[in-house]
């Protein structure tokens, strides 16, 4: 008994002639694996997929990557080579009943003793509880399941369905591979590129490692039906460059952020400007790598060179009285001055330290003799006894513990030799020799000047606050 999916024609057999004008990319897609370009560790004999064909145990996948790079090509061979029935959807258009619909129709065909590879385009799309829905008809052999997306499976896929399939990676197309791509759609049209060589590299350059970009742009220089080649600049003004692959709140978007912020903790500057005008190409906004840029001040740089988180707040403010584009030159002194500027994380350090301990140690009080006591009742308690006021004593520091009763003193502050921090690690290093010496009795009390005595009041004797 034949189901729904049957009656439609088979998505990988191509259209008849007078079915109408078929793209190039349509026209000259693979019809074997060995045919894909720029794939090979993937589908060559010691690659992943191509050891499984080899064994005849081929498991469901998520092919990884980015536009243009052969993710549905090769899903539709990956069921030609296993004679299973390829079923694709895609996770735009397609709801709860659909999916009812695939599974319905996948289980009548097992019954019949033939197999379905259900290819879902952008997987990624598909919410949390729709992606669980595919685990039962994987686990009982009713789809083989490919998906594909361009997003990161571990951000966007279930942990579930990650253990329950492959992922692949799927590499952008390289210079050498975008070039065969274009010597097979000449083949195909029966017209070599109506292009200089140095034209036919800008055409190549444009097409930014999308196999099917290439193809629609090879398609146009050769609907021009030119006479004589053209050269680059010609060919600038009659094209477009692809956009760049930048999603703002995707993979890519964090994927640019972070080279960024790497480039300028390695201190590269050039390395820096580059990635932060690729976002800026991609259409990232100012603000955002404003805000990225003066956490790197204080995240990569601290103390090393205080005067650098200064700068950052004054370029985002030039940044928001220029705007764009003039504004954007202060964001890339900023990322010239912090690459450039002595790096030191030592607060960085010291503030995950400090917090880590505070978590260990929340339930601590301070110890009494630095507490306020504006009561008899608190002062009887010994609230503020033998409280040293630092100011009074010889060189302005008493070295008394600051630390709950009890508590083994930690040092989370390390400074480094460089920049700025190397005058502070002499202080650090001043004070811990000078406390060592200044301590005496329990509660770290030293002599004091003046007034006070007991720590309950100011250096009048009055009663106060801090």
């Amino acid at each position: 008994m034949a189901d729904l999916f049957d009656r439609a024609p088979d998505p990988s057999t191509p259209a008849p002639r007078d079915a109408g004008p078929r793209p190039l990319a349509d026209r000259i897609r693979p019809r074997a694996l060995s045919e894909v370009i720029g794939q090979e560790r993937l589908l060559g004999p010691e690659g992943p997929l191509g050891a499984m064909l080899a064994a005849g145990s081929l498991g469901s996948l998520i092919l990884w990557g980015p536009p243009g790079v052969g993710k549905t090509t090769i899903a539709r061979l990956l069921a030609q080579e296993t004679e299973l029935v390829f079923v694709q959807i895609s996770a735009i258009f397609t709801g709860v009943p659909e999916l009812r619909k695939v599974f319905d129709a996948a289980r009548m065909r097992r019954g019949q003793g033939r197999g379905t590879l259900l290819f879902v385009d952008e997987i990624h799309r598909f919410n949390k509880a729709q992606q669980d829905g595919f685990l039962p008809h994987m686990e009982d052999g009713t789809i083989l399941l490919v998906g594909a997306t361009t997003e990161n499976p571990s951000f966007e896929l279930n942990a579930a369905l990650l253990s329950r399939a492959q992922v692949m990676v799927l590499e952008r197309l390289g210079p050498a591979d975008l070039e065969r791509l274009a010597q097979r759609a000449e083949q195909a049209t029966g017209h070599p590129l109506p292009l200089t060589p140095v034209a036919r590299e800008r055409l190549l350059e444009m097409a930014d490692g999308d196999g099917r970009a290439l193809l629609n742009l090879v398609e146009q220089v050769v609907g021009w039906h030119l006479a004589e080649p053209l050269g680059p600049e010609a060919l600038g003004r009659r094209l477009m460059r692809r956009a760049a692959g930048y999603d703002k709140s995707g993979d890519g978007h964090y994927n640019l952020i972070s080279a960024l912020h790497k480039a300028v903790r390695g201190s590269d500057p050039d390395a820096a400007l580059y990635w932060f005008a690729r976002m800026l190409e991609g259409g990232e906004d100012p603000r955002f790598l404003a805000r990225r840029i003066l956490r790197m001040s204080v995240e990569d740089v601290g103390l090393a060179d205080p005067q650098a988180q200064t700068l950052c707040l004054h370029a985002w403010e030039t940044y928001e009285r220029l705007g764009s584009p003039e504004g954007e030159l202060a964001l890339a002194q900023a990322l010239i001055h912090l690459a450039l500027a002595p790096k030191s994380n030592a607060g960085y350090v010291a503030y995950g330290n400090a917090r880590a301990e505070a978590r260990r140690t929340g339930s601590l009080m301070p110890p009494r003799h630095i507490l306020n006591a504006p009561t008899q009742l608190m002062k009887d308690q010994g609230y503020g006894a033998g409280y040293a006021y630092d100011h009074d004593v010889e060189g302005g520091f008493s070295g008394q513990d600051y630390f709950p009763e009890g508590m083994r003193r930690p040092i989370f502050y390390h400074p480094v030799e460089r920049g700025f921090e190397r005058e502070l690690k002499k202080r650090v290093e001043f004070f811990a020799r000078l406390r060592e010496s200044r301590r005496s009795g329990p509660g770290g009390r030293s002599e004091t000047k003046k007034g006070t005595k007991d720590g309950t009041g100011d250096a009048t004797g009055n009663g106060g606050d801090d």
